[in-house]
């Protein structure tokens, strides 16, 4: 018991390991843990934000969240392709035993992510209307719903820097400030959520104005947590004010791998605005649905995460450590433990996922349609899993060519025309839609693991 405690302590309070030598279990154990409870505290908050939201009685106001989220992947996905670059420079310089490069590449990121967050701001506050109405929208829920993703959108950039900064205490081997960071960003989500949405205490009650304003907060807070461990320095790095000039040769590589990173997140999230735009079709219940499932999904997948990020640290570090084949066996460790997880998942999922839909909603259409996206789309989580960690690792490799690829093979040649096929032609409606998930995510699954095997991964130059 006095070893779990231990245990315990360190990945809270933070791990002097070094991740390049030791049990590859105890090293995974050591990351995916805090990559974890942040993951999760995320995906509560998705929750948490879609239930209080719920409590409006709007389908319009449920709707416009899923339709901003949408486009919000499209940020998330310039997000997560700096993040990506962050993680894979970071953890190689650290690997490498170059502490200060670690640092200069931190900030280079970050430089790089509030440039593009100002171009996604403009597009935001000017444009939210059409943005919506470019999605079928009605002039009701235009109406009701602007104000949010005008907000959402308009300050982007505590969402960016969030997951930028996260990527790199990630990349440093420094996960439970990461952890935290979450935490106390999505906590405090969670405080203001009711306060804000339904007006309790003093607070007015701002409905979907209030939702936004509370998420900024939360993660404006969180963002000045990060930074001021950044500059404060951990055991592995620490940035520097003079660090804020542009390195260009540093910039131009974080570029070239953020484009990747980026890319297979467009091509994802992009293709979800095709998936979203078909559901729409089917009526307010029918989307609601799809919105209320797929934040039950976020819920299971997002702490799923932490162990395919925790891979990608381990990649990183190694393949800086020259030590391909120890980064390889992360993977296939990383891997298997992360399918045993869905696994269970899933089976939870076709057993309840009705119970689990009435949460949200008493509407007997929304219920029927969210249980039957929660019960189609968990039986590809078992080939999800592997893809999750092998498609990170190869990112963690400095390779995000190959899953851009991969993800545009998968979802524009094989999941948008199949979903419209089964969706509109063959009749089966929103159920063509989710089977065609499954389908999807499953073939992506197998050809990730086929090329991985093949190595080429390995000889990535960051």
């Amino acid at each position: 018991m006095g070893r779990i405690r231990s245990v315990l302590k360190e990945i809270i309070h933070g791990s002097e390991r070094d991740f390049t030598k030791g049990n590859i279990n105890k090293a995974l154990i050591f990351l995916s843990i805090p990559m974890i409870l942040e993951m999760a505290m995320e995906s509560l908050f998705a929750i948490v934000d879609i239930y209080f939201i719920s409590k409006l009685g709007s389908e319009n106001a449920t709707s416009a969240i899923g339709l901003t989220e949408v486009f919000m992947f499209i940020v998330m996905s310039v997000a997560l392709g700096i993040a990506m670059a962050a993680t894979a420079v970071v953890s190689r310089r650290i690997g490498e035993k170059e502490n200060r490069e670690a640092g200069k590449s931190a900030a280079q990121a970050i430089i790089l992510a509030v440039l593009v967050s100002i171009i996604i701001a403009f597009v935001g506050v000017y444009f939210s209307e059409d943005l919506l109405r470019l999605m079928g929208s009605s002039e009701e829920m235009i109406q009701e719903g602007a104000i949010y993703t005008k907000i959402i959108l308009g300050l982007n950039v505590v969402l960016m820097l969030l997951y930028v900064n996260n990527a790199i205490f990630r990349g440093t081997g420094d996960a439970n400030i990461a952890m935290k960071t979450l935490w106390i960003a999505n906590g405090i989500n969670i405080l203001l959520d009711p306060c804000l949405i339904l007006g309790l205490w003093i607070f007015p009650a701002w409905g979907l104005k209030g939702a936004a304003i509370a998420t900024c907060i939360g993660r404006g807070v969180g963002v000045f947590y990060q930074l001021y461990h950044m500059f404060k320095g951990t055991n592995r790095f620490k940035v520097l004010v003079a660090d804020f000039k542009f390195y260009w040769d540093i910039i131009a590589k974080l570029f070239r791998i953020s484009i990747g990173g980026a890319g297979q997140h467009l091509l994802t999230s992009a293709s979800w605005i095709f998936i979203a735009r078909i559901i729409n079709e089917f009526g307010a219940e029918a989307f609601a649905g799809y919105t209320y499932g797929f934040r039950v999904i976020m819920f299971t997948i997002l702490p799923s995460w932490g162990v395919a990020m925790a891979a990608a640290t381990l990649v990183g570090q190694n393949l800086g450590a020259k030590q391909p084949e120890r980064a390889e066996k992360s993977v296939w460790i990383a891997a298997f433990y992360n399918m045993i997880f869905l696994g269970i998942i899933s089976v939870i999922f076709l057993l309840a996922a009705e119970p689990v839909m009435r949460i949200f909603s008493e509407n007997p259409d929304v219920i029927s349609n969210g249980a039957m996206c929660l019960q189609i789309v968990c039986l590809g989580y078992i080939f999800y899993a592997y893809e999750m960690v092998i498609g990170q690792s190869f990112n963690g490799a400095g390779d995000t060519v190959t899953p851009t690829i991969l993800n545009f093979i998968c979802f524009w040649i094989i999941q948008i025309p199949l979903a419209y096929y089964l969706a509109k032609v063959v009749g089966l409606g929103p159920k063509g839609v989710y089977i065609t998930i499954a389908i999807s995510s499953s073939i992506l699954a197998l050809l990730a693991i086929w090329i991985f095997r093949k190595g080429k991964w390995k000889l990535s130059e960051v």
